[in-house]
């Protein structure tokens, strides 16, 4: 026995743990700091390169049951100018959220840059078309600012691997971008269909859309 009462292996053994205890919290510290990093801060959704590896992942799981969403805000720079820079982010923040319930738990939501957002959800092909009209309402309610309610308008195109004939992600969201643009201002989702995927694009983004150049980079 040891002048404390405790066997002397005991003591080594308790030794051990503090830093190993340490270690464990730090390696916790530093996981949530990096998936901190991947995700938007304004609207809590992924950045573009962590949301593309949660979406394949999913899409390669299960091809037959997924729809592939994106959205634009409408006439964001007019709205910016009317109302200010944070009204905006209130509203980016709020399309973000909306999006993110929308594909719930099983799907994946990311912010491709500006007002641009993306989600990938799990829906069978049966319940598709009721899904994306609630979609709809769910975009298009005003969003709480203080005491005001400000309007929303985004534009949406759904892209699904059945409907298009591909299960290429990139494929999908250039489908998504075309089919958006069709119903731009519309108020209502666009289904692309299979020839929205020949459609230029860099970068899942329609060729000549703002953000695209053309060198063929995503500014």
């Amino acid at each position: 026995m040891t002048m404390t009462g405790l066997p002397r292996k005991t003591l080594h053994l308790t030794a051990l743990a503090v830093p190993l205890a340490g270690w464990t919290l730090h390696t916790t510290v530093l996981h949530r700091r990096l998936a901190q990093a991947q995700r938007d801060p304004l609207s809590g959704t992924w950045r573009r390169e962590a949301f593309t590896g949660r979406a394949r992942r999913i899409l390669d799981r299960h091809p037959g049951d997924v729809v592939l969403v994106l959205g634009d805000a409408d006439r964001f720079k007019d709205f910016n100018d009317r109302y200010g820079d944070a009204a905006g982010d209130t509203v980016l923040a709020a399309i973000g959220h909306r999006l993110t319930e929308w594909a719930g738990t099983r799907g994946v939501t990311g912010r491709l840059g500006g007002d641009e957002f993306v989600a990938l959800a799990r829906i069978e092909p049966r319940h598709q078309p009721l899904r994306l009209e609630q979609l709809n309402r769910l975009m298009a309610a005003p969003v709480p600012c203080g005491d005001s309610l400000l309007p929303v308008g985004v534009s949406l195109g759904a892209a699904t691997p059945d409907a298009t004939g591909t299960r290429d992600l990139p494929a999908l969201m250039r489908a998504a971008d075309a089919a958006m643009y069709e119903g731009k201002h519309t108020g209502n989702v666009v289904r692309a269909r299979p020839e929205h995927t020949g459609i230029p694009a860099v970068n899942g983004r329609r060729l000549g859309r703002p953000g695209t150049s053309i060198r063929g980079r995503a500014a």
